[in-house]
């Protein structure tokens, strides 16, 4: 017989929940408006084969997704803060989070089903991991997409935090961060103790995880990177990135990062090649 809180996988037993009876991995999913991708990604996270706490989090409650939160079982807690934006939802969303491992998913995506038991084995073998994180594949048009250019480039950029062992050193894993952001977002599980209690800033719209990643680097912990699809990421034109890009939000905002983080490099020769990713949105 199992004892209470665990779970076994392939003859191995991980523990799920804390001592204070709390659940080791918490999945906030960032909900807006009436997403027709919605329900395929609360499936992803109900079928995981470890159970995480799950909740819908949102600034713009609809009786759409208090039908989805009733159908999944999942509650549904609105943002009632004053601030507003991504930056503050994500905020609430994170607050909200009791594990203590903390996923921000992303409404459009559909994650593995084996995105939590791969969390939590990285974090039983590294004690000391902050983040965790991997790689996604590209679903457009409801098609996955084959890796392009971008997506190598990424990699590549990702192989510093595919030293383990490093991979708790400022510069190692602001090494992966120097030439643009390569590391999926929807991907990522914070630890919550080594977070601000409001990690992410509110006057940004698209580089606020690139940012926070940079600062976050400096501190204390070890960055987990799997590199193996744990996502599928979706392209839409409905998606947050796309209208960063039409609206030059985007562009001026990882112009201002660049200075952060190469400021002995004029921003707009990184632009100039960094573009490119913009490509990814076009039809």
């Amino acid at each position: 017989m199992r004892a209470p809180g665990t779970g076994a996988r392939g003859g191995r037993t991980l523990r799920i929940m804390n001592e204070d009876g709390t659940m080791r991995h918490s999945f906030a999913l960032c909900a807006y408006g009436d997403s027709p991708y919605l329900e395929a990604c609360l499936k992803s996270l109900r079928n995981q084969t470890i159970p995480s706490e799950l909740f819908l989090s949102t600034s713009t409650p609809s009786d759409f997704l208090f039908r989805m939160g009733e159908k999944y079982g999942v509650p549904v807690y609105v943002n009632q803060g004053t601030e507003r934006g991504i930056g503050a939802d994500w905020n609430a969303a994170f607050q909200r989070a009791s594990g203590t491992f903390v996923t921000l998913a992303h409404q459009d995506d559909v994650y593995a089903a084996h995105y939590t038991e791969r969390l939590l084995k990285a974090a039983d073998r590294f004690p000391d991991m902050v983040l965790f994180t991997g790689s996604a594949l590209t679903l457009k048009n409801g098609r996955i997409q084959r890796d392009g250019t971008v997506e190598r480039v990424k990699r590549l950029l990702r192989l510093p935090l595919r030293l383990h062992g490093a991979a708790d050193r400022t510069e190692v894993k602001r090494l992966a961060l120097r030439f643009g952001n390569p590391v999926v977002c929807p991907t990522c599980a914070y630890r919550k103790d080594a977070c601000a209690e409001r990690p992410f800033r509110t006057d940004l719209k698209f580089v606020l995880d690139w940012q926070f990643l940079y600062d976050f680097a400096s501190g204390g912990g070890r960055w987990i990177l799997e590199e193996r699809p744990l996502l599928l990421y979706r392209i839409h034109d409905g998606a947050a990135t796309k209208e960063c890009i039409e609206d030059h939000v985007r562009e001026r905002e990882e112009a201002q990062m660049f200075q952060t983080v190469l400021p002995f490099i004029p921003a707009r020769q990184i632009l100039r090649l960094y573009r490119r990713s913009y490509e990814t949105y076009e039809d």
